[in-house]
């Protein structure tokens, strides 16, 4: 074999490596990336969840808030309106007492009486309705824990989202520049993340910070 054909075969030869070395490091870059791009793709799918139950956190929030609200209103003219029927009664009982009317007008005036006192015992209970101040004061409070339990759900929602987002946008990095660090903490975060909105969620634990 001539010496120009030996170069040429080793060259072929070489080239051949390379072209096997770079096939099989593209594959492997390309493995890589197509990885990273369904990590990307669960982290946003998780950023969809977390975004929904931090929503629906707030509306809750907001709608207990306002039911909360109302109901104590309402139960604070219930008992205005008791307490003058109250007072009505009282003053009635104190006219029977330091008067001498007639029969007829005795029994008028101690209707009004029973009346009064009817209304009254009706604002203090009345289950029928579900508007007596002991239903009522049952009722806000029962509102106020939905609004307290949505409280302590929000912070672990916002949190997670925010870190959710940071991941994405590492992935994408990572992606881009091939980097498997960058994987590892954007997968980390999304660990992180994933953890925050179960609990926000299931409330397993409460953040020392809100």
């Amino acid at each position: 074999m001539e010496p120009a054909d030996a170069a040429d075969v080793i060259r072929d030869t070489l080239e051949e490596r390379d072209a096997v070395a770079h096939a099989r490091q593209s594959q492997h870059v390309d493995g890589f990336r197509r990885r990273v791009a369904l990590l990307v793709a669960g982290l946003a799918g998780l950023l969809a969840i977390t975004s929904l139950g931090g929503q629906n956190a707030t509306k809750t929030m907001i709608n207990a808030n306002i039911q909360a609200s109302d109901t104590y209103s309402f139960y604070q003219a219930k008992t205005i309106r008791q307490t003058s029927n109250q007072l009505f009664a009282d003053n009635l009982q104190s006219l029977l007492d330091t008067t001498n009317p007639s029969d007829s007008a005795r029994a008028a005036i101690q209707a009004r009486i029973d009346r009064a006192k009817a209304t009254v015992a009706r604002y203090e209970s009345e289950p029928q309705t579900g508007e007596g101040k002991k239903e009522l004061l049952a009722r806000a409070e029962t509102y106020v824990q939905e609004r307290e339990h949505a409280a302590r759900q929000d912070p672990d929602f916002d949190y997670a989202e925010v870190l959710l987002q940071i991941a994405i946008v590492l992935g994408s990095v990572a992606i881009l520049a091939v980097s498997r660090p960058v994987t590892v903490i954007a997968l980390a975060l999304g660990g992180v993340a994933g953890i925050l909105m179960l609990n926000g969620f299931f409330l397993w634990f409460t953040l020392p910070i809100g």
